[in-house]
Formats: structure tokens, sequence, C-alpha cells
């Protein structure tokens, strides 16, 4: 599909868009992170996003960067974003998901082998995503591994890369190329 805003360049992003967009393609070695060239675009809201998603969550946040990618793979699965899928996939390696891991992964909780923390926020990401909220039952599973701060978080954790996904679908982001 062809990108309903195309990516920006130095012109359309302004200099301090670019110089993120510039080290994000580097640090991910990819040519162009259409995410960030499209997203840049946006000017300051573009700013406050990055702030929150980069600060606050992922991967700045109480939740381990470990869990932090199996959640966001499990967001980017239900969702079936490539481009989140891509990016994750990659990320998720250096911190220590295995393919055994990732492959259960895309399976969700059902899957064996996971402790009862994993089995828990991986069954949360499925009810958030499906339904948009957390049972009573997911809740207390999931509260019983996480403190409210750390809820909270993976609330907001689980909407973001949701967001994200709504995002990069409705705007045809199309999928980075690595080197």
């Amino acid at each position: 599909m062809t990108p309903r805003i195309p990516p920006g360049r130095l012109r359309r992003l302004g200099p301090v868009n670019w110089t993120v967009w510039r080290v994000v393609s580097l640090v991910s070695r990819t040519p162009d992170a259409q995410l960030f060239s499209t997203l840049g675009r946006a000017g300051g809201t573009y700013r406050g996003w990055l702030h929150f998603a980069a600060t606050v969550l992922m991967p700045g946040g109480r939740i381990s960067r470990h869990e932090t990618e199996l959640v966001i793979i499990r967001v980017a699965h239900l969702r079936g974003c490539d481009y989140e899928m891509d990016h994750h996939i990659r990320l998720s390696r250096r911190a220590g998901v295995t393919p055994e891991i990732l492959a259960r992964a895309l399976i969700g909780s059902e899957a064996d082998g996971w402790s009862d923390r994993h089995r828990a926020m991986l069954a949360a990401v499925d009810e958030l995503i499906t339904g948009k909220d957390l049972s009573d039952t997911a809740w207390a599973a999931l509260s019983r591994h996480l403190n409210d701060r750390g809820m909270i978080e993976f609330v907001l954790l689980v909407g973001q890369y949701d967001m994200l996904a709504t995002t990069i679908t409705t705007l045809r982001i199309d999928r980075d190329t690595f080197h």
C-alpha cells in the first residue's frame, strides 16, 4: 500500500525531528526509520509522544526490558502490525528473547513453559487488545506480580503499542529495510 503521508526529510521534519530520525535510523541499521520520518512531521506533538514512549515505557519503565518486549511482540502479533513486529523481534533478541520464547509469545499465555508472572502478563495483553479492558480475574492475576505503579505502566505500555499499531496501519507506513 502507498503511505497516506509520505516520510519527511529536513524541510518537513525540522532540524530537531530530522536529527532524531537520523539517530534512530542509524541505531536501527535502516536507511529510513519510516515511523519516525513520518510522525516527525507532526512537530512538537511527535516530540511529546517520543518523550512519553521512550522515557516512561520503553526502555525507561519499571517493567523489565525482557518483559516489555514480550508484551510489545504480543500486541504486534494480535494487531497484525508487521512494522512493530520487525523492530521488536530485533530489539527483543538483545533483551534475551530467544527464538523459542518468541514462538511461545506468538502462541500466547496458553503455551507451555511460562512462569505465572509471564502467563498473567500475556493473558492480560490478550484481554486488553481484544476487549479494551481487564476482567477482575485478569487484574488479580497480574496484580500478584506488579505493584500499583507497575499495573499503571503495564496498561499504558499495552495501550501505547496498540495505539502505535493503529497509527502505523492507518497511515500505511511502509516496513523498514535493514542492513
